[in-house]
């Protein structure tokens, strides 16, 4: 009786080699993702996103569906996790770091199903250009769930200056986004193609795909308007500063008010002494808590003795708060208001709040504002229309939109940023100011109760800017403009647009699959009968 050895060496060598290959794939998602995060302000370093999405690109490529979804939450997890350390300060040892795990998890699964349905259109014609919308596409959904949606982190949003950011200006952030995703894709296709790995890509049609993003994005900065087409005004923004302690500013409103009145009367006797009179005066989010009045900030405007728009905690009939901007007159004081419309969860109301107890106790200390119906987002104030859009509202595409569609010529963005603590969340913040400015054309005031408050000219470059955590005050002579962007005119279309592509292609690359296989199939049979 003769027995046959098998000798497991090669079953060994496979599994060895495929335990490296996919270290090395986990290794390059997990370095790409932190890639696309130091893209991110407060850094100018813009061109990284782009060889970001490479790396994402080349490891995804080839993979099965499930495989694809784990690296890209891997890559997910990875860029998120730094980008949104900011909430820790914000959230404090009460919530622990659960709330921030979890977020960068919920966030991450977009970037998982992204990479996973970039492989079914991989292999579609121009296959780099579907991957890349389904990647943006994600990001719609992005904007409704997770706590009503939190587009914080959207590709467009590490393109505030460079090659890029000026196709806001015709397709907001999704097409800027858009841009940025195709040009490393189309760079990973390049590389693929060079290398032997994706023979039938053609090799002008792989090269056109990575430099057309960025020749557009050049081709359309010459239209970039900044000069002023219905005048200009002398703005002030006055930042008072407020103790880095988060969420138990809540508590501090007085020491708010105080710190910016004090700020106030110091910038009125700068004025004073250079001889300068200012058209405007801006005051940041919730600098002050209002219930019937206040007889300081009345006399602060009055000093002035022109029109300013306040930022205030404001209480309703019934109790509830609003957080507002009022435009206060020297003469007939607090007038017309807008109020917040995208409210902040856990910082201005609790989502889910019966299992938000399930992790911290302290969700109870937080009540529940009224988010406000999108009246008034352009005040008639200082002898034109200002867009007003609030803190997390510049994350969002629809608050500056509105405010331009009602004739804003001037944008301007009150924040609280000192709940957020020293990190980077006050220069994300900015970034996104930064591209809403391409995007409408207007210029755009950032008002911060801690920094960073700047003036944005209407080709998003800093004009002037403030320090985090001092009191300090800006002022500055802005254009007041008029003409509306392509984007403004295309408004939503752009987004759901793209989106209805990324779902086509998805729908075409499972239906060249389903043929693919029933063609391979057909043949094996062939094959076999003959």
């Amino acid at each position: 009786m003769s027995s046959t050895v098998t000798n497991p060496a090669p079953e060994a060598d496979r599994r060895k080699r495929f335990s490296r290959a996919w270290l090395l794939r986990f290794l390059v998602a997990a370095a790409s993702g932190f890639t696309l995060y130091l893209s991110f302000a407060p850094r100018p370093l813009w061109w990284l996103a782009p060889l970001a999405f490479t790396g994402f690109a080349l490891v995804v490529h080839g993979r099965r569906f499930r495989g694809a979804f784990g690296y890209g939450f891997v890559f997910g997890m990875a860029f998120f996790l730094p980008l949104l350390t900011w909430l820790l300060d914000f959230l404090g040892p009460d919530f622990g770091p659960w709330p921030w795990l979890g977020l960068a998890m919920a966030l991450s699964v977009y970037l998982g199903f992204g990479g996973a349905f970039a492989t079914v259109v991989w292999r579609l014609p121009l296959g780099p250009l579907w991957a890349a919308l389904v990647i943006i596409g994600m990001e719609t959904p992005r904007t409704w769930f997770p706590f009503g949606g939190f587009p914080w982190g959207r590709v467009a949003f590490s393109q505030p200056e460079g090659a890029f950011v000026s196709l806001a200006s015709i397709g907001g952030a999704p097409l800027v986004g858009l841009a940025v995703v195709l040009t490393g894709f189309g760079l990973a296709a390049l590389c693929l193609r060079l290398k032997g790995a994706d023979p039938a890509r053609s090799l002008v049609a792989t090269s056109a795909l990575t430099l057309v993003p960025v020749v557009a994005g050049l081709a359309v900065w010459p239209t970039i308007g900044t000069e002023a087409q219905d005048g200009e005004l002398t703005v002030a923004t006055v930042q008072g500063n407020a103790p880095d302690i988060g969420l138990a500013l809540e508590g501090r409103r007085d020491e708010l008010r105080n710190n910016h009145l004090a700020e106030s009367a110091r910038l009125l006797e700068k004025l004073k002494a250079d001889n300068t009179k200012v058209d405007l005066l801006v005051w940041p989010e919730t600098a002050m808590a209002m219930r019937t009045g206040d007889p300081g900030v009345d006399q602060m405007v009055r000093d002035f003795g022109k029109q300013a728009i306040i930022g205030a905690l404001v209480r309703l009939p019934d109790g509830s708060a609003q957080n507002s901007a009022l435009v206060w007159d020297p003469v007939t004081g607090p007038g017309q208001r807008y109020a917040k419309q995208q409210l902040v969860p856990f910082g201005e109301y609790v989502p889910a709040r019966e299992l938000a107890k399930l992790v911290t106790p302290f969700v109870d200390s937080v009540a529940n504002m009224t988010p406000g119906d999108g009246a008034n987002s352009a005040l008639s104030v200082a002898g034109t229309k200002v867009g007003v859009f609030i803190c997390y509202e510049t994350a969002f595409d629809y608050p500056a939109r509105e405010s331009v569609d009602n004739g804003a010529e001037l944008l301007v963005v009150p924040t609280n940023n000192a709940w957020y603590g020293p990190g980077e969340m006050s220069y994300q913040q900015l970034a996104m100011s930064r591209l809403r400015a391409v995007e409408h054309g207007r210029a755009v005031i950032v008002s911060a109760t801690s920094g960073v408050s700047a003036i944005v000219a209407p080709d998003g470059s800093i004009t002037a800017s403030t320090s985090l955590f001092t009191a300090d005050s800006l002022v500055g002579r802005v254009p007041l403009r008029q003409q509306t962007t392509l984007s403004d005119l295309l408004g939503v279309t752009t987004e759901y647009g793209l989106l209805a592509l990324a779902i086509a292609g998805v729908t075409g690359g499972y239906v060249l699959r389903v043929r693919t296989r029933r063609a391979s199939a057909a043949k094996a049979t062939r094959e076999a009968a003959g």
